[in-house]
Parts: structure tokens; C-alpha cells; sequence
């Protein structure tokens, strides 16, 4: 019996190994152009959810303060700053852990309990709040959120100037819940006309 024989082909020449310098510059560009128009996407995207996002995150703490209004039974508020594209949660507590803020009185403000600022996303601004058809573009305003889930009737405009968009979150006086509107919307104030 005679071994089986193998076949023995010479290794390749040296030329034929790897890539070539074309072939690594035509990879390196086409990742590049890929990278690139990811890149574009992304900044596409990423202004309008920053404004989403603080729509999202100032709704959220619109219904913590009203469900802490109910779930308590005490009076709880929203603190809008207008100046600094924030707000906060005041709560009836008193930051020493005495009795419950009950008043309005300027002495007892300074006691109550707040929880830490929230800022709007970086280009997003508190453009203006209206309350019971007054509007604020400045300042510190409050809103209140009763035991019984009634709230302020109020609504806040936020904006992204630099991408033009606007987004409104209407707060309903009877119920305290919340309506989001793309762009800038104002419920008409109903008149006796609407009752006939």
C-alpha cells in the first residue's frame, strides 16, 4: 500500500498579502462618509428632544405635585423662575419640620420646603406662563395643586428659539390634569354665548 500523497502548493508571494494602500484609503472614506452622516442625523435630532425632553420632565413634576395634593391632603406648589428656565416643587412642609404652612405670609415662605431646582435642557426656555389669563415672562410665579386635585388654571409656553419650535403644556383648573400642545395654544376663555 502506498501513502496517500498531498498535495503541496506554494505559499503566496509577498505582494499578494494584506491590503493594498487603495483599498485601506477607500475603507478609511467610506467609514468616514458613514460616521459623517451619522453625525448629521444626530444633530438633527438631538434639539427636538431636549425640547421633548423638558415637556416630558416638567409634566412629570406637574403630576408629582398634584398627586402629592391628593395623596397627603394639603396644598402642594409648582414655582416657575422665568429668568433661570427652571422650577421647583413647594411643598406645606417647614424646612425646621414644625407645623404645616398654611398662609401666604412672606415670613412663612421663607420656612417652607422646596425641593431642588430643575433645569431645562440646555436651549430650551420658560418662555411665558399664564395664569387665569395673566401672563408672566419674568420672575418667580407659583401655581397651586389643592387636595382634591384642582389646580391654578394655568399654561406654560416653552420654546427652542434657536430651532424656532414651541410646545405649550395647558394645566386644567377643575382637575389638575395636563393637555400638551405642539406649537403655541391658548384655550379661548368661554362667554355667556357658549352657554345658550
Amino acid at each position: 500500500m502506498t501513502p496517500a500523497h498531498t498535495h503541496f502548493s506554494p505559499p503566496p508571494r509577498g505582494d499578494a498579502l494584506g491590503f493594498t494602500m487603495v483599498e485601506l484609503i477607500l475603507v478609511v472614506a467610506i467609514i468616514g462618509l458613514a460616521s459623517a452622516a451619522v453625525t448629521v442625523s444626530l444633530e438633527a435630532l438631538v434639539p427636538g428632544e431636549r425640547l421633548n425632553t423638558s415637556v416630558r420632565n416638567l409634566s412629570a413634576a406637574l403630576r408629582s405635585a398634584r398627586a402629592e395634593a391628593i395623596s397627603r391632603s394639603m396644598e402642594f406648589r409648582l414655582i416657575y423662575d422665568l429668568d433661570f428656565e427652571r422650577y421647583r416643587i413647594g411643598t406645606p412642609f417647614r424646612i425646621d419640620g414644625g407645623s404645616i404652612v398654611t398662609s401666604d405670609d412672606p415670613d412663612d415662605e421663607q420656612q417652607r420646603y422646596y425641593t431642588n431646582w430643575r433645569a431645562l435642557k440646555p436651549g430650551v426656555e420658560l418662555e411665558q406662563v399664564i395664569i387665569a389669563g395673566e401672563e408672566f415672562s419674568e420672575g418667580q410665579v407659583f401655581v397651586r395643586f389643592d387636595p382634591l386635585g384642582a389646580a391654578s388654571d394655568h399654561t406654560v409656553i416653552l420654546s427652542q428659539p434657536k430651532h424656532n419650535q414651541v410646545f405649550t403644556v395647558e394645566v386644567l383648573a377643575l382637575t389638575g390634569l395636563i393637555r400638551l400642545h405642539e406649537g403655541f395654544y391658548l384655550r379661548e376663555i368661554p362667554d355667556d354665548g357658549d352657554f345658550d
